[in-house]
């Protein structure tokens, strides 16, 4: 029987790129059915009608849960998980304070588990995932998708190389459009649970840290309070300084607050300067201009749209095709998972060594640093050791 998949949430990152993900590897005939599981039906009902995803699928389904409106209903996934048979995957992709929960949950139920980024917020949770997966023979991976973009391997790789000499300085920035203001963020990414840095910022830790191998020391984060428009409270403009293991300084800056009308669906990029023995070494990667500009007139807008994180494109088969490293990141996830199905948990360790997939047992570097960000960051901007 195809392996069953489990969506624990079904917000933007499930409609943009997870289900549609799923979706078409369930259509290559990879993965059995898939179920989303949210608080409310309005959730469910609405990704289950979106017009895009209907499109590119045509045909296909999820079993929807709630099925009905009955009111919120926050503690169904554990009831849906304890139903699936064994070393089956659940994608857990709620907000961050709710991962620790949902992934133990899975666990608990030999699950295998693909997690949306950050893992969790405190290092032990991120060690006791580890442990527990490892006794059960499970894999748990945080989708870190930047690790699948191509220029992301390909300085890596040259990095590892000594190409680019030894990394010093460097600048990160990655601003959300401000109507992510409007959304359930403004539920969620208060400031006694995330912050713009926790949120947004740990992708360039993890990036850097993939390029380079090197680990991150100490972190100040300097938040900027504001309002959301339901009047709650957040960091939604951050400042951080990432020290790493060799002394090099990593800038990241992240906010809900790129503008709306600007090309583009956010800003973003890195610039790593490197020092070789005699030279200068240097990586620059503009993640948001991807060597498109487009001017649409129905409706009339200037826009630079990424072909590499994830788009939809029409191959010649029934609805459309998803490409790009939001899939491929996905994709590699469940493949995973399905791998130590077919051969054993022995192959955990070797997925560990490769360092390709972001696993507890290599990544929980990210958690001390998301831990000691949230104390820099409810003082002002200290600094906080991690390391």
């Amino acid at each position: 029987m195809a392996t069953e998949v489990l969506i624990v949430g079904g917000g933007m990152i499930v409609h943009d790129q997870i289900l549609p993900s799923l979706y078409h590897m369930q259509r290559q005939g990879r993965i059995g059915e898939i179920t989303v599981c949210a608080s409310s039906f309005e959730t469910v009902r609405k990704l289950a009608e979106a017009e895009m995803v209907r499109r590119a699928f045509p045909g296909q389904t999820f079993h929807m849960h709630p099925q009905s409106d009955g009111g919120r209903q926050p503690e169904l996934y554990r009831a849906m998980i304890a139903r699936m048979a064994p070393r089956q995957i659940v994608a857990a992709a709620v907000p961050d304070q709710l991962h620790y929960d949902v992934i133990m949950t899975a666990l608990r139920h030999d699950q295998h588990v693909l997690a949306v980024k950050p893992l969790v917020l405190q290092h032990r949770q991120a060690v006791e995932i580890e442990q527990e997966a490892k006794r059960r023979g499970l894999l748990v991976a945080v989708e870190y998708h930047k690790r699948f973009d191509d220029r992301s391997h390909m300085a890596r790789r040259a990095y590892r190389e000594g190409r680019f000499g030894e990394f010093r300085l460097g600048t990160a920035c990655l601003l959300e459009k401000w109507y992510y203001r409007h959304s359930n963020f403004q539920n969620w990414m208060t400031t006694e649970n995330s912050d713009a840095f926790t949120y947004i910022g740990c992708h360039y830790v993890d990036l850097v840290h993939f390029i380079t191998a090197l680990l991150p020391v100490s972190v100040s984060v300097y938040g900027i309070l504001d309002k959301f428009p339901n009047g709650r409270e957040g960091y939604l403009w951050t400042d951080g300084r990432v020290i790493w293991n060799n002394g090099a300084c990593l800038n990241v800056q992240n906010a809900l607050g790129f503008p709306d009308a600007a090309p583009g669906s956010n800003t973003q990029g890195l610039t790593m300067y490197c020092q070789g023995r005699d030279d200068g070494g240097w990586l620059a990667h503009s993640d948001q201009y991807r060597g498109l500009r487009y001017c649409y007139t129905a409706p009339a807008a200037f826009a630079e749209p990424s072909p590499d994180y994830f788009q939809y494109v029409d191959l010649g088969g029934p609805g459309l095709t998803p490409v790009g490293y939001g899939y491929r990141s996905i994709e590699a996830i469940v493949a995973a998972a399905l791998r130590v199905n077919a051969e054993g948990a022995g192959v955990l360790d070797e997925i560990d060594r490769a360092g390709i997939l972001a696993t507890p047992g290599n990544s929980a570097y990210n958690e001390k640093v998301i831990e000691a960000a949230r104390e820099s960051i409810q003082n002002g901007g200290r600094e906080v050791r991690c390391g």
